[in-house]
C-alpha cells in the first residue's frame, strides 16, 4: 500500500503515520516544515508542500493508492481556509491519478438528536468554534462535490484523546456515538486504526462516517 499523507507532524497525523507503517505501508508525508518530522524509517518519504498549492504536491502523490488529509488550522488561525483546501484537493487529485481520499474531519456536525448538532449545544466551547465551523463547511464541500474522487470524511467521537490502541471501535453515520455511560470518546490511536481499516477495506466511499467506542 502506498499512502500520501498531509499532516504527519500533527498529533492525529503522526498516529496515522505510525499505524500505516505498522501495517507495512509506504508513506509520502507532505509537510510544510520537514524539520518537524523526525523519522529515519526508509519507508517514509518526506516532501515539502502546502495543501493550498497543488503544484507543490501533485507530483509527490502520483502513484499513491490513497491520499489521507489530517490538517489543523488551529496553529495558524486559518480555519476559514479549510473548505477551500478540501475543494482544491477534490479538484486536483484526479490530475495525479489518485482516486481515493480520506479526510480527518470534526465531530461538531454530528447530530445529538434529529436536527441538533454537537456545535448547537450552548456549552460548546467558544474557543473550538472557529475550527469546528471550518470542518463543517469542508463537509459541505464533500457532500456537494461532483468530483470522481472516492472520498471518505471521518468524524471522531466528541472526545479524541490520548489512550491505548485497543483495535476496537464502532462505526456510525451522522449521529454522535456514545457508550453505555453516555460518553462519546475514542483514543487517537484507535481513530487511526479505524481510518486505516477504511483504507484497507476500501469502504465508506463518498460518505461521512463517525468512529467511537
Amino acid at each position: 500500500m502506498k499512502i500520501a499523507l498531509f499532516g504527519a507532524t500533527g498529533h492525529v497525523g503522526h498516529a496515522i503515520l505510525d499505524e500505516a507503517l505498522a501495517r507495512g505501508a509506504e508513506v509520502t508525508a507532505i509537510v510544510r516544515d520537514p524539520s518537524r518530522l523526525a523519522t529515519k524509517d526508509a519507508r517514509v518519504t518526506v516532501v515539502t508542500g502546502d495543501i493550498a498549492d497543488p503544484q507543490s504536491w501533485l507530483d509527490a502523490v502520483r502513484g499513491a493508492d490513497v491520499l489521507i488529509v489530517s490538517i489543523s488550522a488551529r496553529r495558524d488561525g486559518s480555519n476559514d481556509e479549510v473548505p477551500a483546501k478540501a475543494a482544491t484537493v477534490l479538484d486536483y487529485l484526479p490530475k495525479a491519478g489518485v482516486k481515493r481520499l480520506v479526510w480527518v474531519g470534526g465531530a461538531a456536525s454530528l447530530e445529538t438528536s434529529p436536527g441538533v448538532r454537537v456545535i448547537d449545544d450552548p456549552h460548546f466551547p467558544e474557543a473550538w468554534k472557529g475550527e469546528a465551523l471550518g470542518q463543517i463547511k469542508a463537509l459541505e464541500v464533500f457532500l456537494h462535490s461532483k468530483s470522481d474522487v472516492q472520498w471518505t470524511y471521518i468524524s471522531p467521537a466528541a472526545l479524541l484523546e490520548d489512550g491505548p490502541r485497543t483495535g476496537k471501535y464502532r462505526v456510525g453515520s451522522d449521529q454522535l456515538l456514545v457508550d453505555g455511560h453516555g460518553k462519546s470518546h475514542i483514543s487517537v490511536a484507535d481513530y487511526a486504526v479505524a481510518l486505516l481499516d477504511r483504507v484497507d477495506k476500501n469502504d465508506a466511499r463518498r460518505q461521512r462516517i463517525t468512529v467511537a467506542y
